[in-house]
């Protein structure tokens, strides 16, 4: 049966069992918090189960426990980091910090980072780029997932991109996709659950649709809206990869496999708001175009309007009082690396079934 956990003691377990692998207790905290936070907005294809994965690569070496990066070039507005095969989450971090103050220096800022590994949730970046006043953009390239559009063989990776702004009274307007029909970690989520994965989403190593996804894992992720979803992802392979430096198609390795170097490449941009308008004016002129997205009338069968970002907020909200559910797949993992570090699996609660049962 699933497990529901606090997250605060997900965070716990995450970091401690990261800090036992020799990453660093900072950067142990920030990979942990990446997952719990992707839990929380209801993203479980890019939290807990990937934690296993992170602590394979470090163990057999892929990747690098301590983030030792170097500076390649830096004219100011633009700075290009070597990763030497660190936490992606770590390196990712270091642009974020470093594109908003060349940002705020220069007005807009361009942050490559090479030779790194996947870094969970791009919301997750351009989120804390947008608390400091930015507009950011973060692209990054994948392992190949997809075929080129007309092709039957896995050449073009999911390469997700994330815009995040400020929005006054609303927060953070963010959006955050892959490229692909659904991200990779939602088809290994399905496996885990034990669930078929929907029509159109993948298909078979022969390029036969199918509804099983450990046939889609071994076959093809189907492009969103068909040869555009293709064209977007192969030029943000342009940007992530082959303009930063690093691998780029075939050449990047995924996380879900525990030897290789990663060579995956990120591209942030930030602009400062302040460099082009008043910030109090932008945060109302966003308040005013959220206001009139989410006042349109619902079609037959639809709820409330959400904005990009709005659904992760609401999820976070309610899980942190429920507590999140981990399937059994991932717990059984979870499990091995308790056993293996000598980290106490977090305790567990049962799932409440009416408001009156929610833990405080």
């Amino acid at each position: 049966m699933p497990h529901t956990v606090r997250a605060a003691d997900l965070l716990r377990f995450a970091s401690a069992a990261t800090q036992a692998h020799g990453v660093p207790s900072g950067d142990a905290r920030l990979l942990a918090d990446t997952l719990v936070t992707a839990e929380l907005w209801g993203h479980a294809s890019h939290g807990m189960l990937r934690l296993p994965w992170y602590l394979d690569r470090v163990s057999s070496g892929a990747t690098a426990a301590v983030a030792a990066p170097e500076v390649v070039s830096d004219t100011g507005a633009v700075m290009v980091i070597d990763g030497n095969d660190g936490l992606g989450q770590v390196l990712t971090d270091r642009a974020v910090r470093e594109g908003v103050e060349r940002a705020r220096a220069h007005g807009i800022s361009a942050v490559a980072v090479r030779n790194s590994g996947h870094f969970g949730t791009a919301a997750y970046f351009t989120r804390k780029a947008a608390e400091l006043g930015c507009v950011a953009i973060l692209a990054t390239n994948a392992s190949p997932a997809m075929a080129p559009w007309g092709g039957r063989e896995k050449r073009v990776g999911t390469n997700p991109w994330s815009i995040a702004a400020p929005s006054g009274r609303h927060g953070i307007a963010v959006m955050d996709i892959a490229n692909t029909a659904v991200a990779r970690g939602k088809i290994y989520h399905a496996k885990e659950r034990g669930e078929p994965i929907p029509e159109g989403w993948a298909a078979d190593a022969d390029g036969v649709p199918t509804t099983d996804p450990k046939r889609a894992i071994e076959g093809l992720i189907l492009p969103m809206a068909g040869h555009k979803g293709y064209a977007i992802s192969f030029m943000f392979d342009v940007l992530a990869g082959v303009l930063t430096g690093s691998a780029f198609g075939s050449g990047v390795v995924g996380p879900y496999q525990p030897t290789g170097r990663s060579g995956v490449g990120h591209l942030l941009l930030c602009i400062d708001i302040r460099a082009m308008a008043d910030p109090a004016e932008f945060e109302q002129r966003m308040d005013a175009l959220i206001e009139e997205t989410k006042s349109t009338p619902a079609a037959p069968g639809a709820g409330e309007i959400f904005v990009p970002g709005e659904p992760e907020i609401r999820t976070a909200e309610r899980l942190q009082r429920e507590g999140i559910t981990v399937v059994d797949d991932t717990w059984a993992s979870l499990a091995r690396i308790a056993q293996a570090t000598g980290v106490p699996l977090p305790a567990t609660h049962a799932e409440p079934t009416n408001p009156q049962e929610i833990p405080a």
